[in-house]
């Protein structure tokens, strides 16, 4: 009798230990979405290049500067490629009916590339959703998520550097 209860206090031990061990698993599982700011989709060494320039004296030679900075203005980071990523900023419809908007260009700012020029490539993302989005979100700053694909997509409105098969997207709401 005395080795039954040992044994099964073996047992439920062994039991403990182990959903120990693996709880931190299900954690790390649930946190495998990484929330990303527009910042995060520069490459550092871009951001360090335009700091420099900025503190430089000011190039009064028309559209020089451009040119030297649109390489600057489309680098992504093809470490994120893949990466399941959260990320807010505002529509720009693309495609859909007067129920859903099902294609659209998630972009930092209201008002993006429909009044302005567009936003640099390394921050605009283009974004499938075949469920589709409430065309009453338009004005919102909304959430998408999803796997986070790297390379340009060239729509009517602009170049996105990235782009997205929304597994979800939703009216923004500040992080906890």
């Amino acid at each position: 009798m005395h080795v039954k209860k040992s044994l099964h206090t073996r047992s439920y031990s062994l039991w403990i230990l182990l959903i120990g061990l693996l709880s931190p698993l299900s954690t790390i599982a649930a946190d495998s979405v990484k929330t990303l700011g527009w910042d995060d989709l520069i490459p550092e060494e871009v951001i360090a290049e335009l700091e420099k320039r900025a503190a430089a004296n000011i190039n009064h030679n028309g559209g020089a500067g451009e040119q030297l900075m649109s390489p600057l203005l489309s680098a992504v980071k093809k470490e994120l490629d893949g990466q399941q990523v959260k990320l807010p900023g505002f529509m720009v419809p693309l495609a859909g009916d007067k129920d859903k908007v099902t294609e659209f260009l998630l972009v930092p700012y209201f008002g993006a590339c429909m009044h302005t020029p567009p936003p640099p490539t390394n921050q605009i993302v283009y974004v499938n959703y075949p469920k589709g989005v409430s065309p009453d979100l338009l004005y919102d700053p909304v959430w998408i998520e999803g796997p986070l694909t790297v390379g340009e997509v060239e729509s009517e409105l602009a170049v996105s550097g990235y782009s997205m098969n929304a597994i979800n997207v939703t009216l923004y709401e500040e992080p906890n």
